[in-house]
């Protein structure tokens, strides 16, 4: 079949590719119409490799989906020809102890899309477990069902923070991911968020949601914004979703004691981590990688009108244009939050 397949450090072309399309008994036949592009994908076609995953052949990208079935398995009673769905691209092995203990994402032996070796679905059809898969809504365009497996990431920082009513909650970083977890923490309870960036433009896009208010600290401190917001105790829960080993100076001074820190974004190098402050106010720390029994709620947040994610959707591209999405995601324009490819 045709796919864009990243063949090695920024080569890309759309070419024939034998892929692996024998549908099992619980499987589904999914014929591709909507594909997000992901920053991981961005940075497999830039550099190569995230930390131990490493290009070392040529691989499909793409792993944000929606569809509809074609061909349902003989074992499968819940789908039907015709459905339309989005699907999680994680398979787990469901017999390990990761998986048992609900921690499915953490699975060492999980199959990823477009994470080495695995092939992604920036393809004319994939096949993939029914159970990782989710009808959408009528009122739920392949898009946004597109959009779920992001916002299923911001949806698990979510659900680990814990979040109260009413609590006042930080994003640091506004891109695509900081910008669903702020739209996860609002929805999941949290009465105003500041997000905080150095990017007027990617302020500009958080600053649409209600709730959201938005920081720039190259013109305002962020200890003095959130001192602001809170009369001086600090935020309830703060959220590293940049990535900078920078975002690290003095975060403790943001949050309140007994509060909580999540870290969503993934730094390149280690970073310097002020244990001290962290016990002296007993923050609970937390961590994300990816996600795991979330991707239901997330687009049941999705279909009910509580999140409305289509104002993040800078351009859509044609499959042919595939290329041309991935040259416009590694410019990295400020106004860009999330581009997608039509099938």
């Amino acid at each position: 079949m045709k796919a864009l397949v990243l063949e090695r450090v920024r080569e890309l072309s759309l070419r024939d590719i034998d892929l692996p399309q024998e549908l099992g008994s619980k499987d589904l036949r999914i014929k591709i119409d909507t594909v997000g592009v992901c920053g991981s994908d961005v940075h497999y076609y830039t550099h190569g490799r995230i930390g131990p995953f490493v290009v070392n052949e040529p691989m499909v990208l793409g792993h944000e989906a929606s569809g509809t079935v074609t061909e349902v398995g003989s074992a499968v009673t819940n789908f039907e020809v015709g459905d339309r769905v989005c699907v999680e691209p994680g398979i787990p092995d469901l017999e390990s102890r990761a998986s048992k203990l609900g921690l499915y994402n953490v699975d060492p032996s999980v199959s990823f899309w477009a994470t080495p070796p695995v092939h992604g679905c920036l393809t004319a059809s994939v096949v993939h477990p029914a159970a990782f898969t989710f009808k959408l809504p009528d009122n739920v365009s392949f898009a946004e069902g597109a959009m779920v497996e992001p916002f299923a990431v911001g949806l698990q920082a979510a659900v680990k923070a814990k979040i109260a009513p009413g609590d006042l909650g930080v994003v640091i970083g506004a891109g695509p991911i900081g910008i669903m977890v702020a739209l996860a923490a609002l929805a999941g309870g949290c009465s105003r968020v500041i997000v905080a960036d150095l990017v007027t433009e990617k302020l500009q896009q958080a600053a649409r949601y209600a709730g959201v208010i938005p920081v720039n600290i190259r013109e305002k401190p962020l200890k003095e914004a959130v001192a602001e917001a809170s009369d001086d105790w600090g935020a309830d829960v703060i959220f590293e979703a940049s990535g900078s080993a920078r975002a690290y100076e003095g975060i403790f001074d943001l949050v309140r004691p007994g509060g909580c820190l999540v870290l969503v974004g993934l730094p390149v190098e280690p970073v310097p981590f002020d244990v001290s402050s962290a016990t002296t106010k007993e923050v609970r720390i937390e961590t994300v990688f990816r996600y795991a029994n979330v991707f239901d709620r997330a687009l049941a947040m999705i279909a009910s009108g509580k999140v409305d994610l289509k104002p993040l959707i800078s351009e859509t591209f044609a499959f042919d244009d595939s290329i041309g999405a991935f040259e416009r995601a590694a410019e990295g324009r400020p106004g860009d939050v999330k581009l997608q490819i039509k099938l």
